[in-house]
């Protein structure tokens, strides 16, 4: 596994993964952590809150990974909405085999 040095937004976080796309998958993971409710709290989707920052856990519109540390101009940039709607379909396909293995 690789060391990727994660920035967006307000956010610095060191992720270790195979590749940078899947660091950019954890690091929106890390983040939407501090924002979605957990299991056990029930998501109203008619009142959704506004989304404020939590600590300093902001993204911006770009993700940008660099494996040779921060502010470093040799990254790999991702859009973070793109990111975050891969990470969307991921949490989905998860929620659906939960429940399938619910009923068997």
């Amino acid at each position: 596994m690789a060391k990727f040095y994660v920035e967006s937004g307000s956010l610095r976080l060191i992720v270790d993964a195979a590749d940078a796309r899947r660091a950019a998958l954890w690091t929106v993971h890390r983040a939407m952590e501090h924002i979605l409710p957990t299991e056990e709290e029930e998501l109203d989707v008619d009142n959704l809150p506004e989304i404020e920052p939590v600590g300093s856990m902001v993204l911006g519109d770009a993700i940008r990974l660099s494996e040779r540390g921060f502010d470093n101009e040799d990254v790999t940039h991702y859009e973070t909405l793109d990111i975050v709607s891969e990470w969307s379909q991921l949490m989905q396909a998860l929620t659906r085999m939960e429940n399938e293995l619910r009923t068997v």
